[in-house]
C-alpha cells in the first residue's frame, strides 16, 4: 500500500518523534556489537554480530578472507580443494551478496569467471576430454581447468552440469542485479542467454518439466535418473533444476528489462510461468516436492512410499528460499519438513530422510553411505537456503539452534563441509583445522534473511523479518544497490507502519515490505522501518571506525609468527610497510573507495587482528584449542592469510604496468612511490 494520504499533521508529528532521545534501556537487554547493536534478545543479537566479524579479519574467528588465493585473486573453496565449485557456493554466495564490498566482490567475480571464461561451446576440451554443450557451466573450475560434469562418482554416465548451470545463472545475475554495472551487464548477459537455453534444450513441452540423466542435479551425484531393466539410467524430470531454473529466470527477466530488451523479458517470463506450471506434477496432496519422475510415472521422493518413500529436502528448501513456492505452498512444505525429525537431527538440515534407494551404487561403501555425502549428509550450502527459508516462515528459533551449531565448528576453527554423521562430525579430522567456503553460508543466511532484499530492475525490495524478541535492530555496515549504501535499522514488532529515509517519511511500504526506487536513493541511506506501534527515534550517534593500529616495528614480537611459514611464504617486514603506505596514499591521492585501496586494507586488517589475537592469548582471553597440532595450525592460519593476500595484490599491481588505462597506471605510480618510502623508512601523510 502506498502511504500517499497521510496527512501532514502525522508527518509532523512522525519528524517530531524523529527527533526525540532513543527509549532508555537496561543493560540486560541493550546489545552493542561491531556489526549489529540492538535491545531486546540480546543472545540473537550477539549471534548476528558475531555473523558479521566471521566475513572481517578477527581474532577469534576464521574469515572468509582466508579463502582467498592470489592464482586468481580471488576465492577457493578451501585449502584441501583448489578451484570453485558452483554447489559449494551457492549458498553462501547468493546469502553473501547484499553486503559484500570491496575487495570481496572483486574476488567473487573472479571466481565465478573461472565458470564463464571456460563455459562450454561445443569445442572446448575440458577435464577428462569432456566437450560440452554451447553454455554448459561445471562441477568446478580453475585456471585452465574446468569440469563440465560432476567429477566423482561414476562418471563414465553422468550427465552435463544441467543444475550447476542453472545456479550459476543464478549468482551471476543476483551479482549483476546488486551491482548494476552496465559494463558488467554487457559482458555476461549474452553469456547467461546462453545458459539458459542450454537447460531449455531439456524442457518437454508436453509437461513443462526438464529431462535430466545421472548426478544432473545440484548436490550430484546423488540422482541417478531412470533405471531401466538392463541396469542402465536414462533421464528422468528432475524437480531441483525446475526450482533452479524458475529461480534463474525470475532473475534473467530483470536484467533483460534493465538492458532495454523487453521482448527477451516477456520470453523469459513466459518461460517461467510455464516451468512453474509444469511443478505442479512433481507436487503431493500435502503440498511438498517429490525428488524426480520417472517418464513411466514412478515417483521418487514421496515421504513413507514402500518405494523410494524419503523427503528430499534440498528442492523443498530452495523453493520456499527462493519464492517458487508461494506464501501458502512454503508453509505447507515446511510443515512437512518440520514434521520429520530425522531431516535435522542435529539442528542442520540433511539432504534426504531416510537414506536414498534409487542411487546408481549402493550404500555399502562409507562415502555412500546414510548420513555421510550426498546420501543424508549435511552440507552447509543447503543450510544457508534452509536458513533464508526459516526467515521467510518466521522460524526464527530453528535459525537460531542452527547457527549455534555451526558455531560450535567456528570456534574449534573446524569449518569443514560436507558435515559427515549427519552433521556431527568433521569431513577431514585429519586435518589440524579445517576452512572450507560453504561454512560462510549459515552466517551470511542469518544476516540476509533480516530483510531479504528482492533486487529488481529498477528498485528494491526489502522484506523484514526480525526475532520476536529484538525490539530494536540496527545494522552497522551497508548493503549494495548499485552505487548507493543503505544503512537499515527497525524499531518495535509487527507489521510495518511507518519508514523514515534520511529524516524524511518515507511512502513506499506496505505492511509486509519497503520498496526503494533506485532512482530516488541518494548515495547514502540511512533507512530505520518502523514495526507494529513502534515510534521513531533519533539514530544513536555513529561511533566512528578505529583506524587499523599502526604496524608494528620491524623487531615486534609480532613478526615471529611469520616465521613459522616456510622461507618460499614469507614476505619481508618491508613489504607489509609498504602495503600500509600504498593503503594510505590511495585514501589521500587515489580513486575513492577502490578494489586496490580495499585490498590492501583487508591485509593491514589481517595483520591488526592477528596482533590482537596475540594480546588476547597473552591475556589468557581466548581459550586455546584442543590440541597443540591445531592451534598452531590456526594461529598459523594469520600469516598465511596475510602473505596469500599480499602476493595477490603485488601481482594485480604488477600487471599494471604498460596498460593503455590511465586510473590503472596512477595506482601503479603510487604503489611504486608506496615501495620507494618503505626503503626509505619514511612516510609523509
Amino acid at each position: 500500500m502506498d502511504r500517499t494520504k497521510r496527512t501532514p499533521r502525522w508527518i509532523a508529528l512522525l519528524l517530531l518523534l524523529w527527533f526525540l532521545p532513543p527509549p532508555p534501556a537496561t543493560a540486560a537487554d541493550r546489545f552493542e556489537g561491531r556489526y549489529f547493536r540492538g535491545q531486546g534478545d540480546a543472545e540473537y543479537l550477539r549471534l548476528l554480530d558475531i555473523c558479521g566479524r566471521m566475513f572481517y579479519p578477527d581474532p577469534e574467528f576464521q574469515n572468509v578472507s582466508m579463502l582467498y588465493s592470489p592464482a586468481w585473486n580471488g576465492f577457493v573453496e578451501g585449502p584441501t580443494w583448489g578451484a570453485w565449485w558452483i554447489q559449494n557456493s551457492y549458498g553462501p554466495t547468493y546469502a553473501a551478496l547484499p553486503f559484500l564490498t570491496e575487495p570481496y566482490t572483486t574476488f567473487l567475480q573472479n571466481s565465478q569467471d573461472l565458470w564463464f571464461s571456460q563455459m562450454g561451446d561445443g569445442k572446448r576440451k575440458g577435464e577428462k576430454n569432456w566437450v560440452a554443450p554451447d553454455g554448459c557451466l561445471c562441477d568446478a573450475a580453475a585456471p585452465g581447468l574446468i569440469y563440465y560434469k560432476q567429477g566423482d562418482g561414476r562418471i563414465d554416465i553422468h550427465d552435463w552440469g544441467m543444475e550447476f548451470t542453472a545456479a550459476g545463472v543464478v549468482l551471476q545475475s543476483e551479482l549483476l542485479l546488486v551491482s548494476r554495472d552496465r559494463g558488467a551487464l554487457r559482458h555476461y548477459l549474452p553469456l547467461l542467454e546462453r545458459s539458459v537455453e542450454f537447460i531449455e534444450s531439456r524442457r518437454d513441452p508436453r509437461n513443462n518439466l526438464f529431462l535430466v540423466g545421472p548426478a544432473g542435479n545440484l548436490l550430484a551425484p546423488s540422482f541417478a535418473g531412470w533405471k531401466q531393466p538392463d541396469g542402465t539410467f536414462r533421464p528422468a524430470y528432475l524437480t531441483g533444476l525446475s526450482v533452479t531454473h524458475i529461480a534463474a529466470l525470475d532473475r534473467m527477466i530483470e536484467l533483460e528489462t534493465m538492458a532495454g530488451e523487453s521482448r527477451k523479458a516477456d520470453r523469459y517470463r513466459a518461460l517461467r510461468d510455464s516451468a512453474r506450471r509444469g511443478l505442479r506434477a512433481m507436487t503431493t496432496e500435502e503440498g511438498y516436492l517429490i525428488k524426480s519422475l520417472d517418464p513411466d510415472g514412478t515417483r521418487h521422493g514421496v515421504f513413507g512410499a514402500p518405494r523410494h518413500g524419503y523427503l528430499e529436502a534440498v528442492c523443498n528448501h530452495d523453493a520456499i528460499a527462493f519464492h517458487v513456492a508461494d506464501d501458502e505452498q512454503a508453509g505447507k512444505i515446511f510443515r512437512v519438513l518440520s514434521s520429520i525429525r530425522g531431516l535435522r537431527p542435529n539442528d542442520l538440515i540433511l539432504t534426504n530422510y531416510p537414506g536414498l534407494d534409487d542411487m546408481y551404487t549402493g550404500d555399502r561403501e562409507w562415502l555412500w553411505s546414510f548420513g555421510t555425502w550426498v546420501n543424508g549428509g549435511h552440507w552447509t550450502t543447503c543450510e544457508a537456503r534452509m536458513i533464508l527459508a526459516y526467515y521467510r516462515l518466521g522460524a526464527f528459533e530453528d535459525a537460531r539452534r542452527s547457527f549455534r551449531k555451526m558455531l560450535g565448528y567456528a570456534r574449534q576453527f573446524r569449518m569443514d563441509n560436507p558435515l559427515v554423521d549427519f552433521g556431527n562430525r568433521v569431513y577431514q579430522p585429519k586435518q589440524p583445522i579445517n576452512c572450507v567456503y560453504d561454512n560462510w553460508g549459515s552466517p551470511a543466511a542469518m544476516i540476509r534473511g533480516l530483510f531479504e532484499y528482492f533486487y529488481r530492475a529498477d528498485h528494491l525490495e526489502l522484506r523484514p523479518h526480525i526475532p520476536p524478541g529484538i525490539t530494536r535492530l540496527e545494522q552497522r555496515f551497508p548493503i549494495r544497490f548499485g552505487s548507493k549504501s543503505l544503512y537499515l535499522s527497525t524499531t518495535g514488532q509487527g507489521p510495518v507502519t511507518a519508514v523514515v529515509l534520511n529524516g524524511k517519511a518515507w511512502r513506499h511500504f506496505d505492511s509486509r515490505s519497503v520498496t526503494l526506487p533506485y532512482s530516488q536513493l541518494p548515495d547514502r541511506t540511512r533507512l530505520q522501518i518502523l514495526l507494529g506501534n513502534a515510534s521513531a527515534t533519533r539514530p544513536e550517534k555513529e561511533k566512528r571506525e578505529s583506524p587499523a593500529p599502526p604496524l608494528p616495528a620491524p623487531k615486534d614480537p609480532l613478526w615471529d609468527r611469520f616465521s613459522s611459514l616456510p622461507e618460499s611464504s614469507r614476505l619481508p617486514v618491508s613489504f607489509f610497510q609498504r602495503v600500509e603506505n600504498f593503503e594510505r596514499l590511495m585514501k589521500k591521492r587515489g580513486p575513492s573507495e577502490s578494489y586496490e585501496g580495499s585490498h590492501a586494507r583487508i591485509i593491514l586488517a589481517t595483520l591488526a587482528a592477528m596482533q590482537l589475537r596475540h594480546k588476547l592469548q597473552s591475556e589468557q582471553k581466548l581459550p586455546p584449542l584442543p590440541e597443540v597440532a591445531s592451534q598452531t595450525a590456526a594461529d598459523r592460519s594469520y600469516p598465511e592469510a596475510a602473505v596469500r593476500l599480499g602476493k595477490g595484490l603485488q601481482k594485480v599491481l604488477e600487471s599494471y604496468a604498460g596498460t593503455p588505462d590511465r586510473g590503472r597506471r596512477q595506482i601503479l605510480a603510487l604503489w611504486e612511490e608506496a615501495g620507494r618510502m618503505a626503503s626509505s623508512g619514511k612516510y609523509q601523510p
